[in-house]
């Protein structure tokens, strides 16, 4: 009876496993299709995009060259790089610095200003673009320097939330024994509590580098072409009357997927980590 029942049970383990492969080989598809065609000229890609690269369409590392060329990649990827790291590197320090005052705090305001960072995760984008843009303008944010700012007002109302899990879950007895020992409020926040918080500080530096580094729309908004990004900087491999070369298109694409694909994997035990610890309270 016993070894009946085994087999049911590894007879679902297969059929899960099954399952998540037919999955996860649906996710992983389209990458290899762009993969596979970045290495195919123009016309194969548009004739027979599924086909692999033969003796006749296959061209090397022709696209990736052409394409670093056509997109000024190298500049795009700085500016990519800079807005990236700093914005992120203020989300992380900011947001857990008010997800840590407004959960240890017992204030009535400090508990209105939690729903009001938890409301501002459901507002769209599309919804504040325009009077933004005119606000960025106005306040002179519209270079790369300012659009950290904008980046830092809209990534910290998911990061406070995520935060303020964590921080319920760290007892309250480690920061009072910081005090006891001569800590001051702040320096007991940065010698105990923030490295603490390190599993979910990386699981928030995670979900906002890979949103930051592939939008699109507000670094075209907001900072325009003259400080292209390389979301930004790969639409200008379109050609006239909507022309595309796909092929160049192709091995840029896989160039900037390739630093945010790295960084993922290098990272991404922490992503469980980091939201179950924070799901322990809250």
């Amino acid at each position: 009876m016993r070894d009946i029942r085994d087999s049911r049970i590894s007879g679902k383990n297969v059929l899960v496993i099954a399952c998540l492969s037919v999955i996860a080989l649906l996710f992983v598809a389209p990458i290899l299709l762009v993969l596979l065609n970045s290495f195919k000229g123009k016309l194969y890609v548009l004739n027979n995009p599924f086909a692999f690269p033969d003796a006749e369409s296959f061209t090397g590392l022709a696209n990736y060259v052409s394409g670093i060329e056509a997109t000024g990649f190298v500049r795009a990827f700085g500016w990519s790089l800079f807005i990236t790291v700093f914005s992120v590197a203020a989300i992380v320090l900011f947001s857990a610095m008010t997800a840590w005052y407004i959960t240890r705090s017992s204030l009535p305001f400090c508990r209105g200003l939690y729903f009001v960072f938890v409301f501002a995760m459901i507002v769209p984008f599309q919804m504040v673009m325009f009077p933004l843009t005119r606000v960025a303008n106005l306040l002179h944010l519209d270079n790369p320097v300012g659009i950290l700012l904008i980046y830092l007002g809209f990534g910290s109302a998911q990061s406070v939330f995520l935060f303020s899990g964590f921080v319920k879950s760290v007892p309250l007895a480690v920061e009072e024994a910081a005090v006891i020992d001569g800590c001051t409020p702040v320096k007991a926040f940065f010698a105990v509590i923030l490295p603490m918080l390190v599993p979910i500080a990386i699981t928030v530096a995670i979900l906002n580098s890979m949103w930051i580094w592939n939008d699109f729309l507000l670094p075209n908004l907001v900072i325009g072409s003259e400080y292209r990004t390389i979301p930004v900087a790969v639409q200008y491999l379109r050609g006239g009357y909507g022309s595309i070369d796909w092929g160049y298109m192709m091995a840029v694409i896989i160039m900037a997927v390739i630093p945010i694909i790295i960084f993922y994997f290098a990272c991404q035990r922490y992503i469980i980590e980091g939201v179950t610890a924070g799901s322990v309270k809250g």
